[in-house]
């Protein structure tokens, strides 16, 4: 499987050549599948809704299921994409550390338990990049507790685990509870987040459908950067959020999506050593293997060249 794009955190996108008007022929249906409806999703909702995919000749059909399911489907070929191309990532990139206020730091969390995303794993290797800066040894000073999305907070709450690492939404519920908050993983490590992923036969199969696809993604991520009130009303129908929480979360997080779909070798080599942890492989993987931005390159180049905007 190769990653194409991100789409927030570290970008997304491909190709372009706006198509004009409404195609006379059918439209060509391509399956997504996401794993959740959080807001770094929301390009793909609105490059439907707002007519984008349709423009490229493309049905866009959006599955909402668990990562490890999207990541199989795709590979089988019953899912052209899926947003689970760094799952792996979201949770912990995404997230921040409310914790209880009796801690003031990160260090003083040393021989405490920490609520995790359901992939353990990738937080260690996370938090093995971070703790030696804080004086402690993930593998030893730090426990873990596997908890899926709903149940973090709750545990928080409930003094189960001392701290946890949430998500966007999970955040500003904690921190309007009083809870503190003492670390942002996003800031002590760059990786990227919200990709995009489909397979190699897909690109070759399909190479014109690939282009109209990753157009109109790119579209819905400048319409996103640009404009906050679309973004927010997007969310609100998607995310099923109100528009408090709609507008904080937008205000937290669009700053770190970026413009035009590419990341730095230094993010994507993070990106592949967290696969490597969670996949418990011991060769490296070269970035070629991974990543192609390509796409996204060309996408935004003939998009700024035509003068298109949201």
């Amino acid at each position: 499987m190769k990653k194409i794009i991100l789409s927030t955190t570290a970008s997304l996108l491909i190709g372009v050549l706006l198509l004009p008007g409404k195609s006379a022929f059918a439209l060509d249906k391509i399956n997504v599948t996401l794993p959740s409806k959080s807001f770094q999703f929301i390009i793909f909702p609105l490059a439907k809704e707002r007519g984008y995919m349709k423009e490229e000749g493309i049905d866009l059909n959006i599955v909402v299921m668990a990562s490890t399911t999207g990541l199989q489907a795709v590979l089988a070929g019953e899912m052209d994409f899926t947003g689970s191309g760094s799952s792996a990532l979201v949770a912990v990139t995404q997230g921040n550390a409310p914790l209880r206020p009796q801690y003031g730091s990160f260090k003083e969390l040393k021989n405490k338990k920490i609520a995790v995303t359901g992939i353990a794993a990738v937080a260690t290797f996370m938090l093995k990049k971070v703790a030696p800066k804080y004086g402690l040894d993930a593998n030893k000073d730090l426990t873990f507790l596997a908890l899926p999305p709903g149940q973090r907070l709750a545990a928080l709450q409930t003094g189960v685990v001392d701290a946890g690492l949430l998500s966007s939404e999970e955040r500003f519920a904690a921190l309007d509870q009083g809870m503190k908050e003492i670390l942002y993983l996003g800031k002590e490590v760059k990786n990227s987040w919200g990709t995009v992923a489909t397979n190699d036969q897909f690109i070759k199969a399909k190479p014109k459908l690939m282009n109209g696809f990753m157009r109109a993604l790119l579209k819905a991520l400048r319409l996103v950067k640009q404009n906050r009130e679309v973004a927010m009303d997007a969310m609100m129908k998607f995310s099923e959020l109100d528009r408090q929480l709609a507008a904080r979360t937008y205000d937290g997080m669009i700053g770190t999506f970026t413009t035009n779909g590419v990341v730095d070798e230094e993010t994507q080599k993070n990106d592949l050593d967290i696969v490597r942890e969670v996949l418990n492989v011991t060769k490296e993987i070269p970035i070629e293997r991974a990543y192609d931005f390509s796409f996204a390159k060309k996408a935004d180049s003939e998009l700024t060249q035509g003068g298109w905007k949201p």
